[in-house]
């Protein structure tokens, strides 16, 4: 019987200059939330969050770009990605049905902390989600990071390669 050896020898890698170590990243997708606002009056009041994405990677067709949304626009994502994708989507934060309550001592979901907190837990939620590579196919997502509007009765489909 054959005895194998390992071979333990490194392997050859040139070393890095300054634009290696300093330069852009080969590919990138930073996406930030935030600005919240809140807008409307009454039982139409709701909060929206600035979406701000940067990317190199091909699949998006901007570069750049910045929309508003709210939750339930995070909702329609989420739920459309579970639908039509094969990606197990992470959980969005909660409802906060407590704090819809009437004749709390607060502004309930309007309060600058919760709204601060809804705004980090929705920024992580989106992060998870577009640095999926089988989300980043879907046109759902590019249409929720992209575009000014959300066609809901769009035809779900895989972004292809440009």
């Amino acid at each position: 019987m054959a005895e194998t050896i390992a071979d333990t020898r490194r392997l050859i890698t040139k070393p890095q200059n300054l634009n290696d170590a300093y330069g852009p990243p080969s590919n990138f997708l930073e996406i930030d939330v935030g600005n919240p606002q809140t807008v409307g009056v009454g039982r139409g009041r709701f909060t929206t969050y600035e979406i701000r994405v940067k990317t190199n990677l091909p699949i998006f067709k901007l570069k750049e770009s910045t929309v508003r949304r709210r939750y339930s626009d995070f909702e329609w994502l989420r739920n459309e990605l579970e639908r039509e994708s094969k990606v197990v989507v992470p959980p969005l934060p909660g409802k906060a049905l407590l704090r819809q309550l009437p004749f709390r001592g607060d502004d309930g979901i309007f309060d600058d902390s919760f709204i601060e907190e809804r705004k980090q837990a929705l920024e992580q939620f989106i992060n998870k989600v577009a640095g999926h590579p089988l989300a980043q196919n879907e046109r759902c997502l590019h249409m929720f990071l992209q575009d000014e509007v959300i066609d809901k009765n769009y035809t779900p489909s895989k972004i292809r390669h440009t």
